[in-house]
């Protein structure tokens, strides 16, 4: 597995689309948790649960009836503050619908708060 934020994205997408509500993720890390934070927040997800076992822990995700469609940008590209509204009509549908997650150097935020707080990053994930 090459990229773990890629499957993530793409079993929650799979979940979805078939008609489940529930997914099971593994492996965790930190970057993942994050993402997953900012998609409840965002009501993409209507929750997430961390269970610890003894081989490195699995997450279990409730997946929300606003989730369209939730991929990975590869490659990933880093951007300017000034270049987030190009990439918000390449990747999301219509404006002001959907986020487009970034990470910076403060950690991963969407590109509502990028546009806000003037921040540049590279781009991770779209989700609608």
């Amino acid at each position: 597995m090459a990229d773990i934020l890629s499957n993530v994205l793409n079993v929650i997408d799979v979940s979805r689309s078939v008609g489940h509500r529930e997914c099971v993720i593994n492996p965790t890390s930190k970057l993942i948790i994050n993402l997953l934070e900012i998609l409840k927040q965002n009501k993409y997800l209507e929750g997430y649960e961390p269970i610890n076992d003894s081989k490195g822990g699995f997450i279990k995700v409730t997946i929300s009836e606003n989730l369209n469609k939730c991929k990975a940008i590869r490659p990933r590209v880093p951007i300017k503050a000034e270049e987030i509204t190009k990439y918000e009509k390449r990747f999301l549908p219509a404006f002001g619908f959907g986020i487009i997650i970034l990470s910076t150097n403060s950690g991963l935020i969407t590109n509502d708060e990028a546009k806000k707080n003037r921040k540049g990053g590279n781009l991770l994930a779209y989700v609608y």
